[in-house]
């Protein structure tokens, strides 16, 4: 097909030029002192272009040997830079083949090969790539001394102009995921801390911030960093809530007053408040600190929507507020006896009401539902040890000693 393509060209120019050149009446005349010469109009223009090929040729083979030594120089250097290139990818192929000790030299050989070369010198986008890999070898091997050798030149790099910023953020960000490897909380936090605004948003980021926040033993920045990370869908929705729900946990626990405690329930936010596994948690510390008033308090907005509650919800919540039954109000029971109505099978939710019918000595309210408490085989022993132990106050206030003498002997025999 080229061929064909050729022999149509050649037929063209061979009828252009019969057409313009066929009719060879034109004369040019060149005169020199006494001289005379007078050649035809074609020859002339043959002769012009013939002329100007071989000045033009002359020209660009003056220009080629004249400039030689400065391409061989521009060959030299990109021959260096290839070879540096090749050895950055070097680098990160044995480096993700777990090569460590060959990707640390290789990438060491890159930056051997652009301290070499002048005009290399100023491609800090590879000198902190390499560093970055070298840096990153090092840490697998365990060499924290050479690691952060790479590390302080490669901030130094960082520094300067024309780096790329996505080269300056990962070696920030694998900074921080170093001294997380190292339980350096402090040194992560730090560093995270330092990051631009949109970087400290990104999935990772924040990752690691959850990680430096619970290492650091600091729960209520954990647990805000994981909601953001909840927001992002980072996680499922049901591991996104047993995490959010250990981590308020985590701070409720590290409450050692109850106005320590106050101030952490105050600092959690609205969705971690409704949590009624929160609530039931909040309301257990509160009971260990004597605060049995204010448990109650923290539990009543989840329990005003009870029925809505699945079946764990709701039975977390009953026993919270079976433990903090001493000093119950009248107002609760109104709540406790509808709560019967709605689940008259719920264990928990007997527990709690036949104690708190106890605590206000309704005696003949608060047997039944100890009753059934004390049978129930979803509940634990020591929820039904107390069940029994309330029965046997119960039957000493009717002057049963021989009743109060078995429920006593259940209590003991349950396991």
């Amino acid at each position: 097909m080229r061929a064909v393509v050729w022999v149509v060209l050649l037929f063209v120019v061979a009828v252009v030029a019969a057409s313009t050149l066929g009719a060879n009446d034109g004369l040019v005349t060149f005169y020199w002192r006494g001289w005379r010469l007078d050649v035809s109009l074609n020859l002339f223009v043959v002769g012009l272009l013939v002329t100007c090929f071989v000045l033009v040729s002359a020209f660009q083979a003056v220009h080629a040997l004249v400039s030689l030594p400065v391409r061989a120089h521009e060959w030299r250097v990109e021959q260096r830079r290839r070879a540096a290139e090749k050895a950055l990818r070097e680098a990160l192929a044995e480096y993700l083949a777990a090569r460590y000790t060959r990707s640390q030299k290789a990438a060491q050989r890159a930056l051997s090969i652009q301290e070499n070369t002048h005009e290399l010198r100023g491609d800090h986008d590879l000198r902190v790539l390499a560093h970055l890999l070298a840096a990153a070898s090092a840490h697998r091997l365990q060499d924290r001394v050479r690691r952060d050798d790479h590390l302080s030149l490669l901030r130094k790099a960082s520094r300067r102009p024309g780096v790329t910023r996505a080269a300056d953020e990962g070696a920030r960000l694998m900074a921080a995921e170093w001294a997380l490897d190292d339980r350096d909380a402090s040194r992560a936090l730090g560093l995270l801390s330092d990051l631009a605004p949109g970087v400290a948003r990104r999935t990772h980021a924040l990752r690691l911030r959850l990680q430096a926040a619970r290492l650091a033993r600091q729960p209520l920045d954990a647990l805000r960093t994981a909601r953001l990370l909840a927001k992002h869908q980072a996680f499922s929705a049901a591991a996104a809530q047993g995490l959010l729900r250990s981590l308020a946990g985590e701070a409720i626990d590290g409450a050692h007053d109850i106005d320590q405690l106050r101030r952490v329930w105050q600092q959690l936010e609205a969705p971690d408040r409704r949590d009624p596994f929160v609530a039931a948690r909040v309301a257990q510390r509160a009971c260990r600190l004597g605060a049995h008033e204010e448990a109650r308090n923290w539990l009543r907005p989840s329990w005003e929507r009870l029925g809505e509650l699945p079946a764990d919800e709701r039975e977390c919540l009953a026993l919270a507020l079976a433990e903090n039954v001493d000093g119950v109000g009248v107002d609760w029971l109104p709540r406790l006896e509808s709560a019967q109505r709605t689940f008259p099978t719920d264990s928990a939710v007997a527990l709690a009401a036949g104690l708190a019918f106890a605590e206000r000595q309704l005696w003949g309210k608060a047997r039944r539902p100890l009753e059934q408490a004390a049978a129930a085989a979803d509940l634990k022993a020591t929820e039904r040890r107390v069940a029994w132990r309330r029965l046997a106050d119960l039957a000493r206030q009717e002057a049963d000693d021989a009743r109060a003498t078995a429920c006593e002997q259940a209590a003991a025999q349950v396991e």
